[in-house]
């Protein structure tokens, strides 16, 4: 076994855990990063979505970090691509011109971006990088974690750190640890919320997940895939609560409910716009490149009709979670073949054998699909401070203006409280005013060195539908790298920056003057209510 001692530990490489590193560093501590997968960025890359972000992120509402991340997106278009010139000239290019977001790009991409904005620490050691390890097992004493062991194949490392951060998808270490946390749904009687469960807190009540996959369509040809071996049981399954069968184009409007009918195409797949699922989540559009660049678009498969919801991922045996797994491509696959062999055409006819499985998009995997799944809900700590729906949801404030204000804010974000189907409810989906980070969410109730850093924060399984978007995840982790580097700095302790006026008007002007963090929306965003709904939501 070999072993390792740093500064700070962060185990899991999404956007998270990259922009814990980057901030570590920048205040000039020693990190080791780890991640399971290949590609840094975790549901960006990885697991294959695009940025889903609020609508005033190219003026504010992010880490400055966070901006440059986007920006060297765009840039690395523009010095690679045979873009047009009107595209090349664009400002806010948006290269898939993809409508959930207005920078829909290749995940392939988005791990290049934030590889290079780790190099130079790669250069001069000051990082360790540590890819397709997870961790096994994590030893504490007392309040305090002493090392985790990663595997790797036959290979393990044992690392110990000051600090350790966990900005795993599932929150991983929490349950490695013994740290306290929280799985599930909470019930009404537990948290005041409007919209938590009636009757009694259920841990299985987790929100689905996906296996996402890019597609390209030549109408001309014949990719079909070879008939799934779940796809019977996929082609007949309806939940009670689903306006129809799964695979159809019917799905429930995620507001009212009500049964909506988007196929794949109603405007034609090289058109600019549409209002159907292929230019929903589009990554590349032909249009904004030179001609015969592309034989096809690509679209980024993250629709509900592949949405996996019957089996929860924490909470539960490995032999379970790989039976969730499974059956998650499976229903992944099933879609895809539905689509190729028996969709319902506008204009008549069924199938679209044309549609093209673009594993290389995610780097040829084995099956086609993402490295990863979609991870939409984890592990969340017990925090000192939980974040609940009567902080931020604009029916819950009942008629005051704007979300709870956060002495000690670490930052803001925007999104609607969107929570997707569980084994036994439907959407939850609700507007919610512009909000903070409220540091207080981000300190166990005991342990002392180790800190959350990806979804795993203080919320409840309602507030987890609006904190856990990419630039609020990547905001947290930034959060949580720069406490762990400032507490090494002072020779204090993350629950001690919370509780000490100095120590948190300090790191908060650590985070405002060094690393460009944006505490506080403007007034006016501040009081402007996420009521703009996602169709299909994310």
């Amino acid at each position: 076994m070999t072993e390792l001692r740093t500064d700070i530990l962060i185990v899991g490489g999404g956007l998270g855990g990259v922009a814990a590193a980057l901030a570590a560093l920048r205040l000039g501590q020693r990190v080791v990063l780890t991640d399971e997968n290949r590609w840094l960025g975790g549901q960006m890359t990885a697991q294959g979505v695009p940025p889903d972000e609020h609508m005033w992120i190219e003026s504010e509402g992010c880490t400055n970090s966070y901006r440059s991340m986007r920006e060297r997106v765009r840039a690395y278009y523009r010095e690679h691509y045979p873009l047009t010139p009107a595209a090349r000239a664009d400002r806010a290019l948006n290269p898939g011109q993809g409508q959930v977001s207005g920078l829909c790009h290749e995940p392939i991409v988005g791990d290049a971006v934030l590889r290079n904005m780790l190099q130079p620490y790669l250069s001069n050691q000051q990082l360790i990088l540590l890819q397709a390890y997870f961790p096994v097992t994590v030893e504490t004493a007392g309040d305090r974690v002493r090392a985790v062991t990663l595997r790797s194949g036959e290979r393990t490392v044992s690392i110990q750190a000051s600090y350790v951060l966990d900005a795993t998808e599932l929150g991983d270490l929490l349950e490695l640890g013994g740290v306290e946390h929280v799985i599930g749904a909470e019930s009404q009687q537990q948290t005041g919320e409007l919209h938590a469960l009636v009757d009694a807190p259920d841990p299985r009540s987790q929100q689905g997940f996906s296996w996402c996959y890019a597609l390209s369509y030549h109408p001309e040809a014949d990719h079909r895939i070879a008939k799934p071996a779940m796809y019977e049981f996929w082609r007949g399954y309806r939940a009670a609560f689903w306006p129809a069968q799964h695979l159809r184009w019917v799905y429930a409007e995620p507001t009212t409910l009500e049964p909506v009918v988007r196929p794949i195409f109603t405007a034609p797949p090289t058109s600019v716009d549409g209002d159907d699922l292929w230019h929903f989540r589009r990554l590349l559009y032909a249009g904004h490149f030179a001609k015969d660049y592309l034989d096809s678009d690509i679209t980024l498969v993250n629709w509900v009709q592949m949405e996996y919801w019957l089996k929860p991922l924490v909470g539960v045996t490995e032999s379970e979670r790989s039976v969730a797994l499974y059956e998650a491509q499976q229903l992944s696959l099933s879609f895809l073949y539905w689509m190729q062999t028996e969709a319902p055409r506008p204009a008549g006819g069924y199938g679209y054998p044309g549609l093209r499985l673009r594993g290389d998009v995610f780097g040829n995997t084995p099956h086609g699909l993402a490295q990863a799944p979609y991870i939409r809900e984890s592990r969340r700590i017990q925090a000192e401070f939980t974040i609940l729906e009567q902080h931020v949801g604009y029916e819950a404030r009942s008629g005051l203006l704007g979300a709870e204000n956060f002495p000690d804010s670490v930052g803001v974000g925007s999104y609607r409280i969107d929570l997707h189907p569980t084994y036994r409810r439907n959407y939850v989906d609700i507007s919610t005013w512009p909000f903070q980070i409220p540091l207080g969410a981000l300190i166990p109730i005991r342990v002392e060195n180790l800190l959350p850093a990806c979804k795993n924060i203080g919320t409840t399984h309602i507030t987890n539908g609006c904190y856990r978007l990419h630039p609020v995840e990547w905001n947290i982790g930034e959060a949580a790298g720069a406490l762990a580097a400032y507490c090494l700095l002072q020779n204090t302790q993350p629950r001690q920056v919370l509780h000490s006026s100095d120590h948190l008007a300090s790191f908060q002007s650590l985070l405002v003057s060094q690393l460009g963090f944006q505490l506080q929306w403007s007034e006016a965003v501040r009081l402007t209510p996420r009521h703009k709904l996602n169709p299909l939501g994310i």
